[in-house]
């Protein structure tokens, strides 16, 4: 994939760092976890406001999974957070666009990529390089974007069987973040400037707690694997 560049503008951006952005969800989804979810910003006033601009102050790229809600796991609300969405969180240029768009034009500081356990676009990647069959239909273009992901770590354990679910798992976020920081010059950029970090977050369906474990950029904050 070739490098993707953009015009940027001078966005008016919110005023939150890297950082104050991730401690905004990181406490939002300590709340969701907590079942003490204060459902921010959803009432008629914040609809108002919001009518006329958004300032989001992160960008979630996420899987799909009806399961994976961005704004509900982070306990979020109308405006926060731009959100964009593949099954298997697949990169092409429409979503690396998106969130430039996001990060560019909306002025956001924080770009979160969010992936999860028991994630259908995985397993079907996995099964592929186990078995050699095919996903049907254009379900195959997602899988191909995911085996690149995890083709070197289950080559290199002896196979798919060697590795466990959770391992792949943060092998695809960690290597997403990687492509977005790697593709995009604008991404890259704004990372170089200190006026943005890509992270990778992985996200538990039972116990709804979102865990830090990539980083580029500074968000004050280490990986919790």
């Amino acid at each position: 994939m070739e490098v993707v560049t953009t015009t940027s503008s001078t966005p008016e951006t919110t005023s939150m760092t890297p950082a104050e952005a991730w401690a905004q969800l990181r406490d939002g989804n300590g709340r969701f976890v907590r079942d003490e979810m204060e459902h921010p910003s959803q009432g008629a006033a914040r609809r108002a406001e919001v009518s006329v601009a958004q300032h989001p102050h992160t960008v979630i790229f996420g899987c799909a999974d009806s399961r994976v809600a961005a704004e509900i796991i982070f306990d979020q609300g109308l405006g926060d957070v731009f959100v964009v969405r593949t099954a298997g969180h697949v990169l092409d240029t429409t979503v690396i666009g998106s969130i430039e768009y996001g990060v560019n034009i909306l002025g956001t500081p924080l770009v979160v990529v969010l992936g999860h356990d028991s994630c259908g676009a995985i397993a079907a990647a996995a099964h592929t390089l186990s078995t050699g069959e095919q996903a049907d239909g254009f379900v195959r273009a997602v899988v191909d974007r995911v085996i690149p992901s995890i083709v070197n770590i289950t080559s290199s354990k002896g196979g798919v069987s060697a590795v466990d679910p959770d391992t792949l798992r943060r092998e695809h976020v960690r290597h997403t973040v990687d492509m977005l920081h790697g593709y995009s010059a604008a991404l890259a950029d704004a990372v170089a400037e200190g006026r943005l970090a890509i992270v990778g977050v992985e996200y538990t369906l039972a116990d709804g707690r979102a865990r830090l474990v990539e980083v580029v950029g500074d968000v004050d904050d280490t990986p919790d694997v």
